[in-house]
């Protein structure tokens, strides 16, 4: 009887953010499963299986039709044609109504949350992705929280969720004791639930109030969404912030340890994660990290946050003036942070996961 492993990567893109750096960081750790690979590059050492171009995220809305379309019609005939008995996919797609027994990873709902009504990913959300989920043998999930809200959302039984928790790559995001400089950080995209105009508007107000924010700047790192860029750039020139707010775009992966190690703290306002990467990263780095009480960052964080509330502009300036003027805060962030960071591992992750997926096979 057949035991082969399919994994879809079709979704992966040229510049990673969380899901595919969360399907390249888990890749190595399940190669003695002998998986063959649904991937746009192939990759040496592998068993590749190209797919079509022009089906990724940074393609648009056309792009992630493409991708569903494929999976809806083509992907069963690979599965079928590679003698495949186990399709894992590390997002919450799979084809319908088809033969193909599938394992999936589900990160977040947000969209449910946030997302306006008539939002393209709000029906996916609620149409596309529960079926997939209803389907599949069995669901990988990043956090509690995420676990707890597709019991809620979609009904889904909790014996069929096993949540995993996500990594961080300890030879990249390490602490390397280099000299602050006067910055706070913000990793991650810019989309609304991100809650980037309420930290903007309190850096302002920090600006405005606390003597020792002459020297401070806020530089925003990710890739920004047009829809949603220009607003935020008006924002800062309203705010006359224009010399002291930076928006640097996608940063590079062997950058972004650097700027994690120098920055005063990691300003992390966002309103909902399913994990939240960049928080374990800037421990990883000994960065102190400020934010907000909510969804699956306590499940990361611990002790080692300073939290706040992140609807509160008032809160989060007053937040970012201790950070900035209290080096014995600072010190202790640093030291919970990067004791906290060594309990998360891609090895243990991968081998979790990899042990998962045996049993379906």
């Amino acid at each position: 009887m057949s035991r082969a492993l399919l994994i879809n990567l079709s979704f992966l893109i040229p510049q990673p953010t969380g899901l595919a750096t969360y399907a390249q960081q888990l890749l190595p750790h399940l190669r003695d499963l002998d998986p063959k690979l649904l991937i746009p590059e192939p990759l040496d050492t592998w068993d590749c299986h190209p797919v079509p171009a022009g089906m990724t995220s940074d393609r648009g809305a056309k792009g992630h039709l493409k991708r569903l379309l494929w999976t809806q019609w083509r992907l069963p005939q690979r599965y079928q044609r590679l003698g495949a008995s186990l399709l894992f996919s590390p997002i919450p797609e799979a084809p319908l109504w088809s033969p193909c027994r599938t394992v999936v990873t589900a990160h977040d709902l947000i969209p449910l949350r946030f997302a306006p009504p008539r939002s393209r990913l709000r029906f996916y959300f609620r149409h596309y992705v529960p079926r997939v989920l209803h389907q599949a043998e069995h669901i990988l999930c990043n956090s509690d929280c995420t676990a707890n809200d597709l019991m809620a959302f979609f009904q889904i039984p909790a014996a069929k969720l096993s949540p995993i928790p996500l990594a961080h790559d300890r030879d990249r995001f390490r602490f390397l004791d280099l000299p602050p400089e006067p910055y706070f950080l913000y990793v991650g995209r810019n989309d609304p639930y991100k809650n980037l105009p309420r930290a903007i508007a309190a850096f302002g107000q920090f600006c405005r109030t606390v003597p020792a924010a002459r020297q401070v700047e806020f530089w925003i790192a990710g890739p920004g969404d047009r829809r949603y860029q220009s607003a935020l750039e008006q924002q800062v020139m309203d705010l006359g912030l224009t010399d002291r707010v930076k928006f640097l775009g996608y940063v590079a992966a062997d950058r972004l340890p650097i700027l994690l190690n120098q920055t005063l703290a990691l300003v992390f306002p966002s309103l909902w994660e399913g994990f939240g990467l960049p928080l374990l990263e800037a421990m990883a780095c000994g960065a102190p990290v400020l934010a907000g009480r909510r969804a699956s960052l306590p499940e990361v964080g611990g002790d080692a946050v300073r939290w706040c509330d992140v609807e509160s502009i008032e809160d989060l300036a007053r937040s970012m003036a201790d950070l900035a003027q209290d080096d014995d805060l600072r010190q202790q962030l640093r030291d919970r942070g990067l004791a906290r960071a060594q309990q998360f591992s891609w090895e243990t992750t991968g081998r979790a996961t990899a042990d998962l997926l045996a049993r379906f096979l």
